[in-house]
């Protein structure tokens, strides 16, 4: 469980560039699905056949994170970059970066900062803009910089990969891998008569576009998104502001983005929440004004497909120092195996 987790986390996949997480979930899931493809976005579908008239079933697990890429260089070696995803950009200055680059290998970089001996008291007290920082991998000059990248080539944050206390763990990327993990082990552990779709969907952070396509394609008769969501149990955080917070199990969305994204309909909130309750599952309750998951794309797909969320609290969310529970992990995988199972 760990070591997966830890492979999940530590592969680099940032948006468009998934394919390193589709080969881990076919090597995870090719003893178990009846059927791998992967499709012309590259989202990767296995299928877990049921009985013919039964109901059909997509889980939906979006593959990639958020990073950098390659926008300009200059006349000193130096990287201009673009944010891919949703980024703070207080937590950029002084990271270092892997350059997957497209002319050789893999390049370590680092987001350079003027030094405080130099720094007015003005500019101390402003936070510096991704669009003015720049990311320095030795090159002595443009020429020796074009030579080592390319423009359009991908960044991933290092971090490293760590088991904390209390059955925690800290990683990059988990915002979503924890959603892929857990669609793996529903698939290997489900027992239903359903026909069952385990999706690991491509460029979520960008607009949910896997999403889109995969749901069109196989228009299941209910589908359940796999995320993660803000814990709101660490300092800077109001109970109110984000109530769902870690050790209690995942987060069953009732509506996200103030309702612009998912309003999640009634049968599909009775079939998760009691299969909560019927099995003693710990689940919690969540209204969310920002953000939104694949489920928003997927339910608008077609005439409409009934979709649900469930969502693993998880801290610092697209930073490369996340922080979720495994026994939060656990139960969103007990409880959706149970739900999919009682169909």
């Amino acid at each position: 469980m760990m070591e997966l987790m830890r492979e999940l986390s530590l592969t680099p996949g940032v948006s468009g560039s998934e394919e390193k997480i589709a080969e881990i979930i076919t090597r995870e899931l090719k003893d178990v699905a009846d059927k791998i493809e992967t499709d012309s976005m590259g989202n990767i579908i296995a299928t877990k056949k049921g009985e013919k008239k039964a109901p059909t079933v997509m889980l939906a697990s979006h593959m990639d994170e958020i990073g950098l890429m390659v926008r300009y260089i200059d006349d000193d070696g130096f990287i201009k970059f673009s944010n891919i995803g949703g980024i703070n950009d207080q937590m950029l200055m002084n990271q270092t970066v892997t350059v997957h680059s497209s002319v050789g290998e893999p390049i370590v970089g680092v987001i350079g900062s003027k030094p405080p001996h130099v720094t007015t008291a003005e500019e101390k007290n402003k936070v510096v803009k991704s669009t003015d920082m720049f990311i320095d991998i030795g090159a002595k000059d443009k020429e020796e910089a074009e030579k080592m990248v390319r423009i359009g080539d991908k960044m991933t944050f290092n971090s490293l990969f760590a088991e904390y206390p209390n059955n925690l763990i800290m990683g990059k990327a988990l915002d979503n891998r924890v959603g892929c993990y857990v669609m793996m082990e529903v698939l290997k552990r489900v027992d239903t008569r359903a026909t069952v779709y385990g999706v690991g969907t491509v460029q979520e952070e960008v607009g949910l576009k896997g999403a889109k396509t995969s749901a069109f394609r196989l228009n299941p008769d209910l589908a359940i998104a796999l995320d993660v969501t803000l814990s709101g149990d660490h300092p800077g955080i109001k109970p109110e502001e984000a109530p769902v917070v870690m050790g209690k199990g995942p987060a069953i969305i009732l509506a996200d983005a103030s309702g612009r994204g998912i309003l999640t309909q009634q049968s599909v909130k009775d079939l998760l929440i009691n299969a909560g309750d019927e099995n003693e599952i710990p689940y919690q309750l969540e209204v969310s004004d920002g953000g939104t998951t694949d489920g928003t794309a997927i339910h608008l797909t077609r005439e409409g497909i009934p979709t649900g969320v469930l969502s693993v609290p998880t801290r610092y969310i697209h930073t490369p120092v996340s922080v979720c529970s495994m026994d939060d992990v656990e139960a969103t995988i007990q409880l959706i195996t149970e739900a999919i199972n009682n169909l």
